[in-house]
Order: C-alpha cells, then sequence, then structure tokens
C-alpha cells in the first residue's frame, strides 16, 4: 500500500508528522520521528529575538487533553537558522518544515528568511498561536492581514510557505486570503483558546493564566476545519488536533487532508506512536482495498 504524498511541492515517505512544539531543537529525536515513519520534521516555532516562554507551570493535563502556554521558548531565529541545518544533515534527505512567528510583517520576513538560509525545505507561518500576544490567534482572525503576511513572506523566499490557521469564525476567509497571497499550503488547526482553575486556591494554574487546549478533545471541532476549508478551496492542507491512532488520522484525510501532524499522543507515547498510525494506516488500506492513501484525500465529500 502506497503512504507517499505530495504537499506544498514537497515528496513526504509517509502523510504522518509531528506538530510544531513537541519537538525539541535536537538532531537525535528529529531523526528517531523519521526512523519511526514519519514524512517530515517541523520545528518549534521561532521569533526574531529568544524568547524563554512563560513560568511553569506552563501545561496541566485535563479532560480530553491538554492545556498549555509555553510562550513560543525558542533560541532566537539566528540561532535557530544554524539547528535547522544541524538537523537536516541527520535527516537524510528527509523534509524539513520550519516554523516562524512574529508580531508583524517585518519580523514574519526577517525570521523565515533566517530559516531558509538554515536550509528549511519550507516555512510554517504560525498565524495562531493562542496565547502569543501581538502575533498570534488575532492575526490568523483577519483575513487581511493573513494575505498581506503570506504574500511578503511567499514573495521573498523560494521554498513554499504553509500558513498555519487555528479556529475562527473568519477560518475559510483568512485561508483562502493566505492562498492567494502564495501560500502553497496550509495546516489547519492550532490548539484552541483554553484555562484550567484550580478548585482549591481559586486561580487559573498555569502562569500565563490562559492558554490553549490540545489532544482529542479537539479532534472533531479539527475534521469540520478541514471539511470546510477543502470544500471550499481544495487547497493542500495538512490536518492537525487531536489525532491519537490511524482512525482519527484517516478521519482528517477524508475530510481533506493530504497529511496529518501529531502532537499530544507524542508527549504521551514518544515516535512510537508515528509507527502505530502509519501501520495502521496500511492495514486499512489493505481491508479496504485502496491502493493509495492519495485516493482517500476528501473522500467524504462525494457522499
Amino acid at each position: 500500500m502506497k503512504l507517499e504524498v505530495e504537499v506544498a511541492g514537497l515528496t513526504f515517505k509517509s502523510p504522518v508528522m509531528n506538530a510544531s512544539g513537541v519537538l525539541e531543537w535536537d538532531p537525535l529525536s528529529a531523526r528517531r520521528l523519521i526512523d519511526a515513519g514519519a514524512g517530515a520534521v517541523v520545528l518549534k516555532s521561532t521569533t526574531r529575538e529568544p524568547r524563554r516562554g512563560y513560568e511553569w507551570p506552563r501545561m496541566v493535563r485535563v479532560f480530553g487533553g491538554f492545556v498549555n502556554a509555553v510562550g513560543l521558548a525558542n533560541p532566537g531565529a539566528r540561532e535557530a537558522s544554524r539547528l535547522v541545518k544541524l538537523i537536516k544533515d541527520n535527516l537524510g534527505g528527509a523534509p524539513v518544515i520550519a516554523s516562524a512567528a512574529g508580531s508583524s510583517v517585518e519580523e514574519f520576513l526577517e525570521v523565515s528568511a533566517l530559516l531558509e538560509d538554515g536550509g528549511a525545505d519550507a516555512i510554517e507561518l504560525n498565524l495562531s498561536c493562542p496565547h502569543f500576544k501581538g502575533g498570534g490567534i488575532e492575526l490568523g482572525q483577519d483575513p487581511g492581514l493573513v494575505g498581506e503576511t503570506v504574500k511578503n513572506v511567499a514573495g521573498s523566499l523560494k521554498v513554499p510557505v504553509i500558513a498555519k490557521l487555528g479556529l475562527s469564525d473568519r477560518l475559510v476567509d483568512s485561508a483562502v486570503k493566505a492562498l492567494e497571497g502564495g501560500a502553497k499550503a496550509l495546516t489547519l488547526i492550532n490548539s484552541v483558546k483554553a484555562m484550567k482553575i484550580d478548585v482549591y486556591t481559586k486561580k487559573p494554574v498555569l502562569s500565563n493564566k490562559v492558554g490553549g487546549l490540545s489532544g482529542p478533545a479537539i479532534h472533531p471541532i479539527a475534521v469540520r476545519a478541514v471539511y470546510d476549508v477543502y470544500r471550499e478551496t481544495r487547497a493542500d492542507i495538512i490536518g492537525v488536533g487531536g489525532v491519537r491512532d490511524w482512525e482519527t488520522a484517516v478521519e482528517l484525510i477524508l475530510a481533506g487532508s493530504k497529511a496529518v501532524q501529531v502532537g499530544a499522543m507524542l508527549l504521551e507515547k514518544g515516535e512510537l506512536i508515528i509507527t502505530e498510525i502509519i501501520r495502521g494506516m496500511e492495514k486499512y488500506l489493505w481491508v479496504e482495498g485502496i491502493q493509495s492513501i492519495k485516493d482517500l484525500v476528501g473522500l467524504a465529500h462525494r457522499a
């Protein structure tokens, strides 16, 4: 059974990869993902200057997943550019998708250019972090600003740009503007605004008070988002949100994703979850008599 897919002009040996935010800046960790079967690795979001992130606690387990507010901790774009090269050199040709974040078009441009210089095969623009002040989900909710940001970045790079958008009432509009601006693919969705309050201290648990919910609880939301955007655009989509096994991965593909990302379950089970999902997909294709995973993309729209 064939699992190879093409997204944004890049070829992935499988449609499964990690979500940005769960992979450390470590060549060995990235290599383990590829050895487990991942079609690519996605790096943590990078800003122009280094960020320590928020104070602890940054993450809390809740029913159906995690609420986190890490605060985009990263080494800064120049150091990240150096690390991209180290990671890429250790992957045997597997694609590296670097993630750029910023609070202005100019910052997105500068960060993206440095990550491209480091050897990234694609740049994922994080336009939807639910707890990054100034450049997070508010940016992604403004279709005009999404289009402007993507147009400026895509017009200055040689590698493909992927726009990562979060849940909003204007998601389809933002997706359309991103594609018009030159995005070659979309990543849908990011974590969803959330918080956790300790009933005994009577205070928010996270140091940042609010954060983003990830994990199985948001999977049906991600499926709907992918379905809606694919219906209107037929774009290359990478689906993310609550993928925990091959069934939830295939569900996103049926909704319109060409590939999927795994986040919370990587924290739970490590790279083994990648192998489990891929083996489950292979068995599913064999049982269903389907030759290629590509034949499933958007199939739910024919119902």
